[in-house]
C-alpha cells in the first residue's frame, strides 16, 4: 500500500511540475505578445527610444559648449579688431568723415 501511495504522489508531483513548466510557457507568450503590442503603440505614437534620446541630448550639450565657445571667440576678435580701429582712426574730424564718404562710396 505505500508503494501505491508513493506513486500517486509521484504522479502528482509529476503533473503540478508539468502544470508549472507549461504555466511558465503560457507567462512567456502573454510577455511576448504583450511586449509586440506596446511597441506597435509606441510606434504609432512616434515616441523616441532611449538611445536615440540620449544620443541627440549630447549632441545637444556639445552644441552647447561649442557655440559657447564660438561666441567667446567672436568676441575676443571684435575686441581685438576695435582696438586695431582706434589705432588706426584719423585724428581730425575732417579726415574722418572724408573717411566715411569714401567707405560709403565704395
Amino acid at each position: 500500500m505505500t508503494s501505491g501511495t508513493n506513486r500517486v504522489l509521484d504522479e502528482l508531483a509529476k503533473l503540478v511540475t508539468d502544470a508549472a513548466g507549461a504555466a511558465q510557457g503560457v507567462r512567456r507568450e502573454v510577455e511576448t505578445a504583450m511586449r509586440a503590442q506596446v511597441e506597435r503603440i509606441l510606434n504609432s505614437m512616434d515616441v523616441v527610444q532611449r538611445e536615440d534620446f540620449e544620443a541627440v541630448r549630447e549632441m545637444a550639450a556639445r552644441a552647447r559648449t561649442e557655440n559657447s565657445a564660438l561666441i567667446e571667440r567672436i568676441e575676443a576678435l571684435e575686441a581685438r579688431l576695435a582696438k586695431f580701429e582706434g589705432q588706426s582712426a584719423p585724428k581730425t574730424a575732417k579726415s574722418s568723415a572724408a573717411s566715411t564718404k569714401s567707405r560709403n562710396n565704395s
